[in-house]
């Protein structure tokens, strides 16, 4: 408006010295014709400025619809920014030499028991073929227990079975590329959401090129639930971890967290992974991605020495049996993870949990069944699942820092409550319907790291020992081949990081490094990382057909990895 009337200010101010003019000169006709002419102008000069305002208008509602649109796109914008995106990357090349032992295979023993069960009676036999039922198979078992390991032996060479002899295994260029994409966002004053998806796979493959079937990595490096994200599987996103965490409930230092739990990486392994921070809240023995629940709380000791602490009562789910149809129950976990103290570098952490109704293979596993392979009993050639009894556990570890030295020392227990048999035979750490006895296992893991900040450079070694019995929870594992925490006897590992020279860090999260290592692994007995079937002395798998194996029993294993690794 105020454009407006300056225009026609401007236009009077122009047309009276043209009017004083001709007033002082014209005739009044000339003066009238004069007046229509300005007239004229000034009508369209009105009309000029009415379309101006018009479009000066179209102007000012477009400019209040962008301000309009770009407010609510900021709304939008601040939504967005809330969530925070990081994630690794780490490309790792892997060396690996390997020994079997000398072994009786299961399909050796199955086929001889069939050519034993065919003998006339007089010769112990039953005098008929297959199928026989599961108690004619148990029972010739237990006859066959009766004799020595060298009375069985001969036995089995006389119908011409004899121990497989040991051979070399070995990758030289096993090549893999890992992504994890992490993100987290604060829901509520008191909710966050915390997930990371995880893609691993090896150079050329859409599968685990580390354990094909039957060979000695099938049993510690199948895909199931719990190591789902932890093996090479292919180049698919996959939901690695999952929750919620809802904190101050009823303003209390208490919180409750459902979801994929965070339950791999957990410390110590984050001071020989050179991820700086703990990634987990399990520890050491604890490698399992499962599904579950945990209502901790948090305490302050008031003494700086001792700092902080964290009880949590933990839930999970192992395994989901489905329709009761099926005659089997659910596998659970259940029992606390304690972070005892915390102060600085100093942390002190117990953990104790029961799982119950262990099955026999984890979903997505398949075993086959050699007794049904080799026609002694009838059913499809593959292991049906079972319910084989609870297992009990508790680990303990403590680390510090002295100086530019980390350190820490960890132990393991494990004990085996067994209550019943699968269709083979097998229970809990037995085989071959062995008495169901309860069994203890130990581990015993320690490891240090030296920190050169001026040379970019740390150096570390680790050393774990398990005994016959032992179990632990880490199908997990980061090893490739098989979960060293798992190894029932000697494992010894030496690694060194290096922090590439890239340039300054341009966010918290970044980080760009090398690590290079060497394990060693000496097996004393078979089955590590397995709670199926009676663990046998390495040595002595030559010396009794009973001892036969599903899978080749390692004797020893050397390993060298190098990874690139970069955190962004």
């Amino acid at each position: 408006m105020v454009k407006k009337i300056s225009m026609l200010a401007l236009a009077g101010m122009i047309a009276l010295p043209g009017i004083a003019a001709a007033s002082a000169g014209k005739a009044p006709s000339d003066l009238n014709q004069k007046i229509d002419e300005l007239s004229r102008q000034l009508d369209e000069l009105k009309a000029q400025l009415a379309k101006q305002n018009e479009a000066l208008a179209s102007v000012g509602n477009q400019v209040e619809d962008m301000d309009e649109k770009f407010e609510e796109k900021s709304d939008a914008w601040d939504l967005a920014a809330r969530i925070q995106l990081y994630g690794d990357l780490r490309t790792r090349f892997d060396y690996m030499s390997a020994e079997t032992a000398p072994q009786y295979t299961a399909n050796q023993i199955t086929q001889g028991f069939a050519m034993a069960l065919a003998a006339p009676p007089a010769q112990g036999g039953f005098g008929t073929t297959g199928p026989y039922s599961i108690d004619q198979i148990r029972m010739a078992v237990q006859g066959m227990k009766m004799f020595t390991p060298e009375q069985r032996a001969g036995l089995f060479q006389m119908l011409g079975f004899t121990p497989v002899d040991g051979y070399d295994v070995e990758n030289e260029t096993m090549m893999t590329n890992r992504l994890r994409l992490s993100m987290q966002t604060q829901v509520t004053e008191n909710v966050n959401f915390k997930g990371r998806l995880a893609m691993y796979k090896a150079w050329g493959n859409q599968n685990n090129p580390a354990a094909p079937f039957g060979s000695p990595y099938t049993l510690d490096s199948f895909q199931m639930d719990g190591n789902a994200t932890r093996q090479p599987n292919g180049s698919g996103l996959y939901v690695d971890r999952a929750i919620f965490n809802w904190t101050s409930i009823a303003d209390l230092p208490i919180w409750l967290s459902v979801g994929r739990r965070p339950t791999t990486d957990g410390p110590p392994a984050h001071i020989r992974l050179g991820t700086g921070e703990r990634m987990a809240s399990p520890i050491a023995y604890m490698d399992y991605a499962f599904d579950g629940a945990t209502l901790g709380y948090a305490y302050n000791w008031g003494i700086e020495g001792l700092g902080a602490g964290r009880v949590r009562f933990c839930y999970g789910r192992g395994f989901e049996a489905g329709l009761s149809t099926n005659q089997l129950n659910d596998m659970d976990f259940a029992g606390f993870n304690i972070d005892v103290l915390e102060s600085g570098y100093r942390f002190l952490n117990v953990q104790m949990f029961e799982a119950f109704n262990i099955v026999n293979t984890p979903d997505g596993v398949t075993f086959p069944n050699p007794l049904e392979m080799a026609g002694l009993v009838e059913g499809d050639g593959y292991l049906d699942k079972a319910n084989l009894g609870n297992i009990y556990h508790s680990t303990i570890v403590y680390m510090d820092r002295v100086g530019d030295l980390n350190y820490f020392l960890a132990g393991g227990w494990s004990r085996t409550d067994p209550e019943g048999y699968d269709e083979l035979g097998n229970s809990l750490l037995g085989s071959w319907w062995d008495d169901l006895d309860a069994e203890d296992g130990f581990s015993f893991y320690a490891g240090v790291r030296y920190d050169l900040d001026d040379l970019r450079l740390k150096l570390g070694a680790e050393y774990n020992y398990g005994s016959q019995y032992w179990i632990s929870m880490s199908p997990g594992h980061d090893d490739l081949y098989n979960s060293k925490l798992a190894t029932r006897g000697h494992v010894g590992e030496v690694y060194m990081l290096y922090d590439l020279p890239a340039g300054e860090a341009l966010s918290r999260y970044a980080k760009f490094f090398m690590r290079l290592g060497y394990q060693y692994y000496k097996y004393d007995y078979t089955g590590s990382g397995s709670w199926l079937g009676a663990p046998v002395d390495v040595d002595d798998l030559s010396t009794d057909p009973l001892t036969a194996q599903f899978y080749p029993a390692l004797d020893d294993q050397s390993q060298v990895y190098l990874t690139f690794e970069v955190f962004f």
